[in-house]
């Protein structure tokens, strides 16, 4: 290579040192001298001597595109893998009058001497055809020489049977192209870097020509709108230039945006976006982040790196107010006591306090107005509620709900969002219970959508990337918010508004009193007692008052503000942590003049077992006390009553101060009374058992004879003398007298209450009771009016109904049966309480008299009462031991062990 040195050095003019940036054909290379402050310079030289193929334009708007010529593309490739990215040497033979440098390229080696020629190797391969000139000197015959061995081979563009490649240089279908690849990898060579993220490449072997955005990035663009490149828009450019252009990569086609395609890189050294993002070059950008071949997870990681670092697009970067929160603060764990609208969450921390939480990323379903943009209205007669008239919120609500509610969850702090004019600050967090994140399984069913950040927006989840892949499955499956808006679609819950409506409330009360035990969701606290319920069987929504109990009035806001009574707020947060928008059963009793639900609730406990009486719990934590007046007409005055008596012993709040008051009146009577028991039985037949007190109607057995006499003679009158239907006007406490609706005949009753047209009687001369239209009844004759009741109304000495109301029916049955059996009874009254007396029954069984009252006492169906009367304990002893062996043999409302809070 002797030849090579030329007589004198080469001058720093005709000699170039640098990189090959780029083989724009078989014989031009762009060489990048060094790099100084930015981009380094670039030259465009020529091989000198020779010639190789043109390669075929690309089509533009005004020019059309022109095929390659025969081994062109090959020679560029050869020459492209040979040295693009290599070092080389450019000796300069001389300048066109273009303007173009042409020369030698020496790569490898030490100096031109022992590097190798490229031209030389291009020739002899085939691939340079030498261009003769005028003058024929050494070197050019050496070249000629090369050549014409390569044409005896037939090597290279020697070769007859060559053919030039077809290129499909514009894609119509960017779609079809995407799915053609199935998100495979495919070869392809970088032809051009528009910008850091943009990338012109050939794939392979199919020559089809396109333009890729990177997914999930996007650096500073060179072309802004103002003509300017964006900042650090050259530095990103280059930084992909030095790595991809003209390298062999793979690429994944992911999807398509317009006419460009989205997809990832693969280079054996790396993901150039992680790359761009590592080194502050570009950002994440949300809309395509999803698709990124690699995850999601190592982008936001690469980019993450830059902003701590503060590179370059980071400069001014200044991280979230969650950043600077201790670990222990910005991860805990509690239990969700409340879910408020379907974005936060009341959630109790193991050290007992609360925190509302927002989940973050999270997008409120959109109130839907009319086409004008008026804010929407709930139905006729209703104020607008989002929770039931927004689009699919009441959905979403009770999801996270049923799912949360009462459940143990795991919290990260994402970020705090500052307070605005608008809306408070609010704590952004992502909620896990277990492995699952709450809020990607919310959009997963399209309950919610996810909140567009800005890209500079760090305040964000820190799942968001999975957030967006749940909402585009979402949309793809048309779920919920994403599904057709047609008329089938049910997105708005329509309830009926029955709080301070006492009209609509009393059309409601029979539906929710007749079907026994109602079931509900409790949506409202107000206080320890007063709460509103959600009834789905009946779509309303409904005020309820906990009845048989008083419960410490919290303070009224407004205009006549007062303080609250002490402990109002405890029962009120007693009331919430048991119940508040937990699934419970209630009972109602009746309502009051405001249209409000008073009855009795019961609270499902977590560990399972019978639903226990929330009027209960707040009396046994001393957070409310017994209303005597409305318990007593329950059947859960004795366990409201045990209740409060626990409270006082352990002086629980509201008996912190108490004092046990001295004995009262009736107790002292008792245990004053010395008098011996009277035994006087007498011979009755039962005529009627009252429900739910143990009550009963008996008539004496020697008054038989004059109550024949007396009925006969009442219905001979009256048939005689009919009385016109209506003319007798009923009122409380008459004497009338009214049809029995069982045999149609004429009987005397006492007129015990009437109202609406109807009227409640009792029979006066059996026991019991009827409703009856108010016009069926007629005056009695003043000569039938003289004559006291036959029948008289006693109590069940020493044996109490139990407080249980499901017990209460099945004790009421038993002893209905029980005096029912014998058609005669003997009774002796015992004592007298509350203006009533109260006796003991006996009946022949297998003949011998028995004690119906023990008889119950001691088969489970009544509890023992505990007289202080001196003359009675031996009968309340006798009862007592019979109870206790009910207990131990654990018989009907002892099956589960001791219901009345009462240790044995």
């Amino acid at each position: 290579m002797a030849d090579l040195a030329p007589s004198q050095p080469p001058t720093q003019q005709s000699m170039r040192r640098g990189m090959v940036k780029q083989v724009l054909s078989g014989d031009a290379v762009v060489i990048q001298g060094t790099a100084t402050q930015g981009p380094p310079p670039e030259a465009t030289v020529y091989l000198s001597s020779v010639t190789a193929p043109r390669l075929g334009k690309r089509p533009t708007d005004t020019v059309s595109g022109t095929p390659d010529e025969p081994y062109a593309w090959e020679a560029r490739e050869w020459l492209r893998k040979k040295i693009v990215g290599q070092v080389v040497t450019f000796i300069k033979d001389y300048t066109a009058s273009s303007g173009r440098d042409h020369g030698k390229i020496f790569l490898g080696g030490t100096n031109v001497d022992n590097a190798e020629n490229v031209t030389k190797t291009g020739v002899a391969e085939g691939y340079l055809e030498v261009r003769q000139g005028k003058v024929m000197d050494e070197y050019s015959q050496e070249l000629l020489a090369l050549q014409e061995e390569a044409k005896s081979s037939k090597i290279g563009r020697w070769d007859e049977n060559l053919k030039p490649r077809e290129v499909t240089w514009t894609i119509d279908n960017p779609r079809q192209l995407v799915e053609k690849y199935q998100q495979k990898p495919v070869d392809a060579v970088i032809e051009m870097i528009r910008d850091g993220s943009t990338f012109r490449m050939m794939l392979l072997p199919s020559f089809e020509y396109i333009t890729l955005q990177l997914s999930g990035v996007k650096s500073p663009s060179t072309r802004a709108q103002d003509g300017k490149a964006e900042p650090f828009a050259e530095e990103a450019k280059f930084f992909a230039e030095i790595r991809l252009l003209q390298r062999d990569v793979q690429v994944v086609l992911e999807s398509s945006s317009n006419q460009n395609l989205v997809g990832s890189v693969l280079h054996p050294k790396g993901n150039i976006a992680e790359s761009l993002l590592r080194e502050g070059y570009a950002k994440c950008v949300d809309w395509s982040i999803g698709l990124c071949t690699g995850g999601a997870e190592k982008l936001r990681a690469a980019e993450r790196a830059a902003k701590e670092k503060k590179l370059r697009l980071w400069r001014g970067y200044a991280p979230n107010a969650s950043s600077s929160l201790s670990a222990e603060k910005k991860h805990f764990t509690g239990k969700v006591v409340e879910v408020v609208m379907n974005d936060a969450l009341i959630v109790r921390k193991d050290d007992g306090t609360e925190i509302k939480v927002h989940l973050s990323s999270v997008r409120l379903p959109r109130e839907q107005g009319d086409a004008d943009g008026a804010k929407p209205t709930g139905p006729v007669n209703r104020q607008f509620r989002p929770l039931y008239d927004v689009p699919f919120m009441f959905q979403a609500r009770e999801f996270l709900r049923r799912k949360l509610i009462g459940k143990p969850v795991q919290v990260t702090i994402d970020y705090i969002q500052p307070r605005s004019e608008q809306f408070p600050e609010k704590t952004c967090c992502t909620v896990k219970q277990g492995d699952l994140n709450v809020a990607e399984a919310l959009i997963t069913r399209g309950l919610s959508k996810v909140v567009r950040h800005r890209s500079d927006d760090d305040n964000r989840s820190s799942a968001y990337d999975a957030l967006l892949a749940a909402e585009a499955n979402a949309e793809k499956a048309a779920k919920g918010l994403f599904s057709p808006k047609d008329k089938d679609r049910k997105d708005t819950h329509r309830i009926q508004e029955l709080a301070g409506d006492a009209a609509r409330s009393k059309q409601f009360l029979s539906y929710l009193q007749r079907g026994g035990r109602n079931e509900g969701v409790v949506e409202f606290i107000a206080s320890g007692s007063r709460l509103r319920i959600y009834v789905p069987k009946e779509t309303c929504l409904i005020t309820f008052l906990l009845g048989g109990i008083n419960c410490p009035k919290g303070a009224r806001p407004g205009g006549a503000a007062s303080e609250g009574e002490p402990y109002a707020a405890e029962a009120a947060q007693f009331t919430r942590s048991l119940i508040m928008q937990h699934e419970v059963e209630f009972d109602v009793e009746g309502i009051d003049k405001m249209g409000n639900f008073i009855g009795y609730l019961y609270v499902k406990p977590q560990e399972g077992g019978r639903p226990q009486n929330l009027s209960e719990l707040l009396v046994e934590q001393g957070l409310a006390s017994v209303h005597h007046f409305s318990a007593e007409k329950s059947g859960h005055y004795n366990s409201l009553v045990s209740a409060e008596i626990r409270a006082k012993n352990a002086k629980r709040n509201i008996w912190a101060n108490f004092k046990e008051e001295p004995e009262d009146e009736e107790k002292r009577t008792q245990s004053d009374d010395k008098s011996e028991r009277v035994v006087s039985y007498k011979k009755v037949a039962i005529t009627d058992v009252q429900r739910g007190n143990f009550k009963f109607s008996a008539q004496l057995l020697d008054d038989g004879p004059k109550l024949e006499k007396l009925m006969g003679e009442l219905r001979e009158h009256l048939n005689s003398n009919p009385p016109l239907t209506g003319s007798y006007q009923p009122r409380r406490g008459d004497l009338c007298a009214a049809k029995f609706s069982a045999d149609n005949q004429w009987y005397r009753a006492k007129v015990e209450s009437s109202r609406a047209g109807n009227a409640d009687i009792l029979f006066i001369d059996y026991g019991n009771r009827e409703s009856v239209p108010a016009n069926s009844l007629a005056a009695l004759p003043r000569e039938f009016s003289n004559t006291g009741a036959f029948a008289k109304e006693y109590g069940l000495a020493l044996a109490s109904i139990p407080n249980d109301k499901d017990y209460a029916v099945t004790s009421d049955q038993a002893l209905e049966q029980v005096l029912f059996s014998k058609p005669t009874a003997e009774l002796n009254v015992e004592y007298r309480a509350n203006g009533a007396e109260y006796a003991q029954v006996l009946i022949d069984i297998d003949g011998k008299r028995t004690d119906v009252g023990r008889l119950l006492v001691a088969d489970g169906f009544a509890l023992a009462d505990k007289r202080r009367e001196f003359r009675l304990q031996q009968l309340v002893n006798d009862y007592q031991e019979a109870e206790q062996e009910a207990r131990k043999r654990r018989r009907n409302i002892w099956e589960f062990g001791d219901f009345t809070g009462n240790d044995l």
